[in-house]
């Protein structure tokens, strides 16, 4: 099964992705944790992702779909997988289309996550990470034992610049603008699922099994 998972940032959909792909044996496709590893890495391509991430801004069009192109060409893709934070353009939904009918593919379903503005920006901005093992903290849902220490490896916790809240509105704005009109997209294409994003990770997920049948 090939599936996109789709949502403003915030709304969970790694979390659901990462259950999703245990349940269905297939692999996940994070673009974020892609993008990460290269600025991590600092590759020409991580420094040039860092620059616009920063800011709150996608990083172009031409970059993203190289990436995805030669990852959905390896091995472990061709049973199956879970794009999630790709396609989040109608260019790059359209890019993608044609790559897929040159490798005579198709998307099954598209899952999109929905929650309200409010709610994500309290979810982002209270997000921390572990500067020794990467765990993620949430400080609403699963506070540090020890203040500003990971639960995980006591590593030192810090918030990403990314998840501060002048970020967060912008990444909104953006998401609003330019990935929105993609829900239409996929709607017209009969492949859109819409997932209620409030709730408890287990009833998410469960509605989300539900509509893929």
């Amino acid at each position: 099964m090939r599936l996109i998972f789709m949502g403003p940032p915030g709304v969970g959909k790694g979390t659901q992705a990462k259950l999703v792909k245990k349940h269905l044996g297939i692999v996940h496709l994070s673009t974020g944790d892609i993008l990460r590893a290269e600025i991590y890495q600092a590759t020409t391509l991580g420094i040039k992702a860092k620059s616009y991430i920063d800011k709150g801004h996608l990083v172009p069009d031409n970059e993203l779909l190289k990436i995805m192109s030669k990852r959905l060409n390896e091995d472990d893709a061709k049973k199956g997988y879970l794009l999630d934070g790709y396609p989040r353009t109608i260019p790059q939904a359209k890019g993608l289309d044609l790559f897929l009918d040159k490798m005579n593919d198709a998307i099954d379903a598209v899952i999109s996550i929905e929650l309200d503005n409010e709610s994500i920006i309290k979810r982002l901005s209270s997000r921390r990470f572990c500067n020794e093992c990467g765990n993620i903290t949430n400080l609403l849902f699963n506070p540090p034992m020890v203040d500003g220490k990971c639960n995980n490896c006591s590593g030192l916790l810090f918030q990403r610049s990314d998840d501060s809240r002048e970020v967060i509105i912008e990444r909104l704005k953006i998401y609003n603008k330019q990935t929105a009109p993609l829900l239409k997209y996929y709607q017209d294409k009969n492949l859109l699922k819409k997932i209620d994003g409030n709730g408890n990770i287990n009833n998410i997920n469960r509605l989300i099994l539900r509509a893929l049948g």
